[in-house]
């Protein structure tokens, strides 16, 4: 693992981090939009107080913080993988270039020794699950590995209801932030009940070190509201979504490839305002992680219960 100077540097002065994951560079947007987004990602964690940390893996080596010129490489690059649990350390002991899932991300921040990650919103249970098994592996990684990961809930392309279900059997909280609905990720309300309510990123980090201190195994998922003027309201997606699932179903599109294909024909179907969303909602979770990362400090230097 090479950690990146930056990010060497808070580990050892113990400043606040935030992991940042590297698939929504070389999947999720095209190039150079995908640069300027991981870029104002990143400022947005320092001007938050915190450090930003994107975690890849570059010829076998996993990477922990990038700099500017590997961030600019890896926005470029054609056949970068996509790692989750599974094939995060194949692709490592083959020397393969892979950006990182949430699972693989917070797996990453594990290693690193960070607590807080953001991103833009969690695999889950899909659309025909009871049919496919077709499972995200974050699921399963937030009921194990003990990092809170800021989103704005789980994609919505996702079947929601069973994800949540999903991540109470594992024993994950759900917390919404501000509301007492989780947020549906370009839509700031939903349907569903949050499970916890927090208003504020020092109960949230309470949390977080309230739970080290138990040993419970895995982390929180903090679900994060996309601001009201960059949502899109649940009534306008939802045709558009089962568009697009019935175009996926229709080509045979399966496992993986999933995702990719109906983020990209949700936004033609939007004509790019999904895209705007996403990053306003990376953005707001970028703020608010960096927050949760700078109380976290404060809790295990003030000694606070669990610290």
């Amino acid at each position: 693992m090479i950690q990146s100077d930056e990010v060497a540097d808070a580990l050892r002065n113990g400043a606040p981090i935030v992991a940042l994951e590297s698939t929504i560079i070389t999947h999720g947007m095209p190039w150079p939009q995908n640069l300027e987004v991981a870029r104002r990602v990143e400022d947005t964690v320092r001007e938050g107080g915190a450090v930003p940390a994107t975690i890849a893996v570059i010829d076998g080596t996993l990477h922990v913080g990038l700099t500017d010129a590997q961030l600019e490489d890896l926005a470029q690059r054609d056949g970068v993988a996509k790692l989750s649990r599974a094939d995060i350390a194949a692709c490592m002991a083959t020397g393969g270039t892979g950006a990182t899932t949430v699972a693989a991300t917070m797996i990453g921040a594990r290693l690193a020794g960070i607590d807080v990650f953001a991103t833009g919103g969690i695999g889950g249970v899909h659309r025909g699950a009871e049919d496919s098994f077709d499972i995200s592996a974050d699921l399963r990684e937030l009921s194990e590995t003990p990092v809170t990961v800021v989103a704005a809930g789980a994609k919505a392309i996702l079947d929601l209801p069973k994800t949540w279900e999903v991540l109470e059997t594992l024993g994950v909280p759900v917390i919404a932030v501000g509301q007492d609905s989780i947020p549906a990720f370009w839509s700031a309300m939903s349907p569903h009940p949050a499970p916890l309510r927090m208003d504020r990123a020092s109960e949230i980090a309470a949390a977080h070190v309230m739970r080290g201190a138990m040993g419970l195994p895995g982390g929180q998922l903090v679900a994060n509201p996309i601001p009201a003027p960059d949502e899109i309201p649940a009534e306008v997606l939802a045709p558009v979504i089962d568009q697009a699932l019935e175009e996926a179903a229709a080509q045979g599109i399966a496992a993986k490839a999933v995702t990719p294909f109906l983020l990209a024909r949700i936004f033609e179907l939007t004509e790019g305002r999904s895209l705007e969303a996403n990053i306003a909602l990376v953005l707001n979770n970028a703020r608010l992680a960096a927050e949760i990362a700078q109380e976290i400090g404060v809790a295990r230097s003030a000694g606070a219960p669990g610290a």
